[in-house]
């Protein structure tokens, strides 16, 4: 073998290497409840991160590499959701992670991507506290992202809708017994105190619970003028039917859960009428929407066209093409670089949501302001724009 013939081997070698080096995918973990009473929100959520990955994947993925889904099932538990955090690290060596839909799981699982220096891109829960759990001055950075409204923007507009605008005075709170329920309910609590408003009851539930009775004949006797909510689709269906059986109406206003579709379909005519914050709409009113709703019912050709969970679906589509970008323009994996790139996004990003121009910064890792979302009201079914 000539001299000349084993260098064109050693460098076809070392071309195979460097291009197998390259073609590594990226990995992305996506971690939420993909089974249980969380699962419309989960499942939708992972629908729409799927759809965007294939989206970036089709078009050659991003520094020339494809990105890889890690999904895991998280439960909505917050001992699981630690232990997949753990594994999506250590085993998996995932660049980033999308998902959290519970905010228990994520205030119990984010601190590892945390000290891993590892972004997180919240795209469904909704705590207060979910991005400022690592601030300076003892965390000098912070790895967690959020693309969704968070408790104090949605708590302020239910709060505007039933003092505000419809000038009541007597409302009641129910909220289930988790961290999502009970944050979510302090948040109401001040939003209500500015208005100078106490409420007249507030009342709590545990995860399955299936009669609201003693909840409901409380704020009933108190006079409550409306329900305010902080819970998840099952037991928000049944304070809709308890309502019912008690034969006494008044308007459910609560947080976007109530545009699951468990709440809708559990609650049927009960449900009409309940109002929430949506940064999503299932209407085709953009191109860019119409051309998601199209491509989400093709892909998993959800029951009468409706997805489960349209805001989860939309806001993971938008955090993988956030993270992307912030991937591209660090032109890096490495977390550090990542992080940075997300706080100064060059990138304008054409999403779902909305369009996210510069969404981060060093000290704001909340994409989604006051002005975003819109209120929603279930109508015969579906999630319309209130009027």
């Amino acid at each position: 073998m000539t001299f000349r013939t084993k260098s064109l081997i050693a460098s076809a070698l070392l071309g195979l290497s460097f291009s197998s080096i390259a073609a590594e995918p990226i990995k992305i973990g996506v971690s939420g409840p993909f089974t249980g009473g969380s699962a419309p929100m989960g499942v939708s959520m992972r629908d729409g991160v799927k759809l965007a990955a294939a989206e970036i994947n089709a078009k050659g993925g991003v520094l020339g590499r494809q990105i890889q889904l890690i999904e895991r099932d998280d439960e909505a538990k917050n001992e699981r959701g630690v232990q997949v955090a753990q594994e999506l690290i250590n085993k998996e060596k995932v660049a980033a992670t999308v998902g959290y839909i519970n905010t228990g799981v994520a205030l119990a699982s984010q601190r590892f991507y945390q000290e891993a220096k590892i972004p997180v891109m919240n795209n469904v829960a909704t705590g207060s506290m979910v991005t400022k759990q690592f601030l300076p001055p003892e965390y000098p950075q912070n790895y967690i992202f959020r693309n969704a409204a968070n408790d104090k923007i949605q708590s302020a507009m239910i709060v505007q809708e039933a003092i505000g605008k419809r000038k009541f005075t007597k409302v009641a709170i129910l909220a289930d017994s988790t961290n999502y329920g009970q944050l979510g309910r302090e948040d109401l609590e001040a939003a209500l105190s500015k208005k100078s408003i106490k409420p007249v009851t507030v009342e709590k539930f545990n995860i399955k619970d299936v009669d609201m009775t003693p909840q409901l004949l409380k704020a009933k006797q108190a006079g409550a003028q409306a329900i305010l909510t902080y819970a998840i689709g099952p037991e928000l269906a049944q304070i809709a039917n308890g309502m019912e059986k008690l034969n006494w109406k008044v308007p459910m206003i609560g947080s976007w859960t109530l545009s699951m579709g468990n709440f809708i379909d559990n609650a049927g005519k009960n449900g009409d009428g309940a109002m929430m914050p949506q940064t999503f709409i299932q209407e085709a009113n953009t191109p860019k929407r119409k051309a998601f709703i199209e491509a989400y019912q093709k892909a998993y050709n959800p029951p009468g066209g409706r997805i489960p969970s349209p805001v989860s679906a939309a806001q993971g589509y938008d955090s993988v093409y956030l993270l992307a970008a912030a991937i591209k323009q660090a032109g890096s994996t490495d977390g550090v670089k990542v992080r940075e790139a997300l706080e100064n996004l060059k990138q304008k990003i054409d999403g779902v949501v909305m369009t996210y121009d510069k969404p981060f910064s060093a000290l704001d890792h909340e994409a989604i302001k006051v002005d975003v979302p819109v209120m929603g009201q279930v109508n015969g079914g579906v999630v319309v724009r209130a009027k």
